[in-house]
């Protein structure tokens, strides 16, 4: 078995260095909830060094709430603001001589195109203005991904190691007592049991291809390391995602 394991970075939260050996694939922040074109391109050369992915971290122009605050933007106007922040990024991993792998929407963008279809569609049509062989990578077995996949673009189902997930097969909402898995090894038993039994949604059972560790969690780097030491006990392979 194999599996990609994601960090969304550049959000000059201060545990990029640190947490950047662990995984294979960087969501790199393009500005708009966080970020700037300096602090993009050194986390280009860190992501280098490393020989992480480098991937685009959309989000809405909201640096005040960290984009996580839900915005009603027509379709046309999103797929403007996704292409931007996507199209500066690979503008500088070329400078630097890495190729931008994946996109992956954040916070409330990512939230709400899951199940936003106009939304997803206006997302994957500014994935594809950039490159057609970008991967999409969006909450496994919702809209973000299925717009992708009916796009004809290859996605990556993500999967939430540190969240708690609903009987559906959705996350459960941050508000709600026990959404957020505060210890290590309970987020790195999660990761291992996403990765082997997948996510039911009633009758259908979806594959997770990519796992988040967040950066900005209270035990980062210590997830991270717990995590690793149980894929590696599990015998399942960390490898980044393949365009």
């Amino acid at each position: 078995m194999k599996i990609d394991l994601n960090c969304d970075l550049g959000e000059e939260t201060g545990n990029d260095e640190t947490i950047m050996p662990y995984i294979t694939s960087a969501n790199i922040a393009c500005g708009f909830h966080a970020g700037n074109e300096e602090v993009m391109q050194a986390t280009v050369k860190l992501a280098k060094l490393h020989g992480v992915n480098v991937g685009a971290h959309p989000g809405w122009n909201d640096k005040k709430n960290f984009g996580r605050l839900e915005m009603k933007v027509s379709p046309e106007d999103a797929e403007v603001i996704v292409f931007q922040q996507i199209d500066v990024l690979a503008k500088i991993a070329k400078e630097e001589g890495v190729d931008l792998i994946h996109v992956k929407p954040h916070g409330a963008l990512y939230n709400q195109a899951a199940k936003d279809r106009m939304l997803a569609d206006a997302i994957v049509r500014a994935v594809k203005r950039v490159s057609v062989d970008l991967i999409l990578v969006g909450l496994a077995g919702l809209g973000l991904c299925e717009a992708g996949v009916e796009a004809g673009i290859k996605t990556a189902n993500e999967g939430f190691p540190d969240r708690a997930y609903r009987p559906d097969g959705t996350l459960m909402p941050r508000s709600q007592a026990g959404a957020l898995i505060e210890s290590p090894g309970g987020v790195a038993a999660n990761a291992v049991r996403l990765i082997k039994d997948g996510i039911w949604f009633g009758e259908k059972n979806v594959r997770v291809d990519t796992l988040c560790l967040h950066g900005d969690h209270p035990h980062a780097v210590e997830n991270a390391k717990l995590l690793r030491e149980a894929l590696m006990k599990n015998e399942i392979e960390v490898v980044g995602l393949k365009k």
